[in-house]
């Protein structure tokens, strides 16, 4: 009994020794967590790679992708040698609703007509989520980081969009233009929930209508070594489209600095993009 107590007194201490031996390594190990990525890029933008495609990307095996340009009428984008064309939608995508497809319909028709096809950007109004993300060309995107929230900046109309991090949402958030945005990070990915918009905006630069359900999730990380940024955008609308749909769409590390790029005051464009005025002073 005495020599079994011994070896269980002995054994008992060694496993003590063991795990007091461990417990500076496992510390660290068990506390160590992944940093954020840094978008704030060294102060310059983020210009987006696919200005002159579809803006909005299928992923490779995944469907419904996102509205495309209707086959009869091939799009032809600024600065490629040919005569630009306007974006015209293809209706027989097999996810958007009945109403949706009418709305689209007059939106094709007027295009077609000769009307310009103007979109949100161009009306100098808030894009709205996932418009946001559509906009292509030289209009650069920029980041600001901090603990409690993340802004997303459009060169563009200087467009901001507000995430506030670690919080949940709101019961009843208001309807606005940018909706409430909450996110978190897991891992190197900056994971963005967005609900309560209006339904004064468009999802793509198709046009494509919403209702107040909209509900997007966006993903964005650095690719290519840092080289590159990429959002992998979730779009779900009940009432406007059949079933949840994935995008994505990615950037290059720009190397300007934030540039002031005037959209509605003292604008410089030549033609009437039927820019926002207001009918009396709110001030």
């Amino acid at each position: 009994m005495s020599s079994f107590t011994a070896r269980e007194r002995l054994l008992a201490g060694s496993i003590l020794v063991g795990l007091m031996a461990a417990t500076p390594i496992a510390q660290p190990l068990a506390q160590q967590k992944a940093a954020p990525p840094d978008f704030p890029s060294n102060n310059v933008g983020w210009v987006g790679l696919n200005g002159n495609g579809p803006f909005f990307e299928a992923v490779p095996g995944r469907q419904p992708g996102p509205v495309t340009q209707d086959p009869k009428y091939p799009f032809v984008p600024n600065g490629v040698g040919g005569q630009p064309t306007f974006r015209i939608s293809d209706l027989n995508h097999p996810n958007l609703k009945p109403w949706v497809k009418e709305h689209m319909k007059k939106g094709n028709d007027e295009v077609l007509a000769g009307k310009i096809g103007f979109t949100a950007g161009s009306s100098c109004v808030p894009l709205g989520v996932p418009g946001f993300m559509s906009q292509g060309g030289p209009n650069s995107l920029f980041f600001i980081q901090t603990p409690k929230d993340v802004r997303m900046i459009l060169e563009s109309n200087q467009q901001v969009r507000r995430v506030a991090m670690d919080v949940p949402h709101s019961a009843n958030p208001t309807p606005s233009w940018y909706g409430e945005s909450v996110g978190h990070y897991e891992g190197d990915t900056l994971v963005v929930d967005t609900i309560g918009q209006n339904n004064k905006t468009v999802v793509d630069a198709y046009r494509t209508p919403h209702t107040e359900k909209l509900h997007v999730v966006e993903r964005w990380h650095l690719i290519d070594g840092g080289k590159g940024l990429e959002v992998n955008i979730t779009v779900d609308d009940p009432d406007t489209f059949n079933q949840p749909w994935s995008t994505y769409v990615r950037h290059v590390r720009g190397k300007e600095a934030f540039y002031e790029d005037i959209c509605a005051e003292n604008n410089l464009n030549l033609f009437d993009y039927h820019m926002p005025v207001a009918e009396k002073p709110d001030f």
